[in-house]
Parts: C-alpha cells; structure tokens; sequence
C-alpha cells in the first residue's frame, strides 16, 4: 500500500504521520525538533522511516515556520537560527522519489481546519498561538497569499498593547510592538519570565487584551466569517480564552460583523492533518 506522509516541524517538537489516501492515519510519532541543522534532516529521515515502515511513498506534505519559498521548497524557520535557506524539497525527493509539498505551518494548518471543518466557510482565518504566532486566511478554500506570492504576516502587526514590562519587549524579526512579541510562548517568557501555564489572571488578562487587539484588527481588514485558534498556548487556555476574546471583540468591534471564534477541531495536530492534505492534493 503506497501511503502518504505528513510533517510538522515545529519550533520546539516534530511530528510525522502516515496516512492513506482517505486520510486515515495510520501510524504517528513526535520528537523534539533539533536546532542542529544536519541532526534534524537525521531525525527526520528517522521519524519517516518509522510510520513507513518500508512501504512506498506516494507523497510528502510538510508544515514548517516561516519565511520559506514554498514553490521552491527552501526553509528558513525564524524559530531555529541554524535553518537557513535549507533546499527540503530537494533533500527529501532526491530521498524518497516522491512529490514533496511544504508551506508555512499557519497555511498548511489552516487548511487542515477547514478540511475538518463540516461548514465551509468562504473566509476563514487560522491562528496559531505556540512557540511563536501566526496565522493562515482561506478565500474560498484557497490559501492568500501576497505580493510575491508571500506569506501575510499577521503576528507582525503594531498593536496599542498593555503591559507590565514593556522593557522585555522583544520580537525576533527584529520590528518593535509586534503582537507575536506579547502573546506568543516566546514572548510571555520574555516579559513575565515564566511559562504560560503560571500566569496570573491579571498576566492573563494582558496578553489576552494584546491579543483581542490583533484580533479584532484582523477582523476590521479581512471581515472572515471565523477566527479559529490553535496551538498549545490557544488549547492550554482553552474555553476560558475563547470567551475572554468573544467579550472583547463584542465591546470593541462596531463597525464590521462580529466573527465566528473557536478553538481549532484538531488540537495540536491541526498541521499535521494539513500536513498529510498536501501531500495528497498538492498545494497551490
């Protein structure tokens, strides 16, 4: 049986899955991602080998950080510094003799939630919050894409932000205020020098307002008919940040329609099953 595989390579974990052509995964595994450029093609090469367990490959889709040509498959994820310019549609056809799809994992997540989604909705915006923040938007099913054929970056975004520390404001792209430097898992260690999941409610209470900011920026512009949330900080918060969002967005956003908002239907795995899309379909 030919199979298909998915990779999701993260800024802090790895996870492959095969899968036949109906979807059905069939065998899954995850790894903490290396920051080593050569240990992580390794470890990829072995995670693959692992959910193949020798049978042919058909396809191999891939979601991975940003900026990467995703015509051309070469990857410079800003979260792993020793990633730069790596040709992965390259190494991995020459290796497998298969098509090889790759996008930024906000794209490929989001089409992994629309594909799980029953309502197919003619706008719809993906987000994720995790190690870093980003987000994919869907016109119809299709990926947007910008000038260039590039990637919108949405967590890059300038917001009137509140926060207790406003020195440990960093982001990596370099930029100041930007709203992936205040609510993503990077930036929360930065200026609360703790992990999400030891928050206070008032720390809560800042990242979320610097998020609801963003988030109603993105509704002003795009008008989607859903915002949905992913990601380990999104899932670790849960309803309670679901609900947080929807009381601001109600109190702030006058002007345009009030969004759908929900967590994502896939998890932690949103990518993955996006992941395994491609590589069926293909990306456009």
């Amino acid at each position: 049986m030919a199979l298909f595989i998915g990779l999701d390579i993260g800024g802090t974990k790895t996870l492959a899955a095969s899968a036949n052509h109906d979807m059905t995964i069939l065998k899954k595994v995850r790894n903490p991602t290396s920051f080593d450029l050569q240990e992580g093609i390794d470890l990829l090469h072995k995670m693959i080998r692992e959910v193949t367990d020798g049978q042919s490959i058909e396809g191999i889709g891939a979601a991975i950080g940003g900026p990467l040509d995703w015509k051309l498959g070469i990857v410079s994820p800003l979260h792993q510094p020793l990633w730069r310019n790596v040709p992965l549609k390259q190494i991995l056809e020459e290796k497998y003799n298969c098509p090889f799809y790759v996008d930024v994992d906000t794209n490929v997540a989001a089409l992994g939630e629309y594909y799980l989604s029953p309502q197919k909705h003619g706008r719809f915006l993906y987000i994720t919050l995790s190690t870093g923040m980003g987000g994919g938007l869907l016109i119809d099913g299709k990926i947007y894409r910008g000038k260039n054929q590039e990637h919108p970056e949405i967590a890059h975004q300038s917001i009137h932000y509140k926060c207790t520390f406003p020195d440990r404001i960093t982001c990596e792209c370099g930029a100041s205020d930007c709203l992936e430097a205040l609510v993503s898992g990077n930036g929360i260690r930065r200026i609360y020098q703790k992990p999400p999941e030891e928050l206070s409610e008032f720390e809560w209470k800042e990242v979320t307002h610097n998020l609801g900011q963003g988030i109603r920026n993105l509704a002003t512009i795009y008008l989607p008919e859903v915002i949905v949330l992913g990601g380990g900080i999104a899932h670790g918060r849960g309803n309670q940040l679901i609900q947080d969002l929807k009381d601001f967005l109600s109190k702030t956003l006058h002007i345009v329609p009030v969004p759908e908002i929900r967590l994502s239907l896939a998890g932690y795995e949103t990518a993955l099953v996006g992941a395994i899309r491609i590589a069926i379909e293909g990306i456009e």
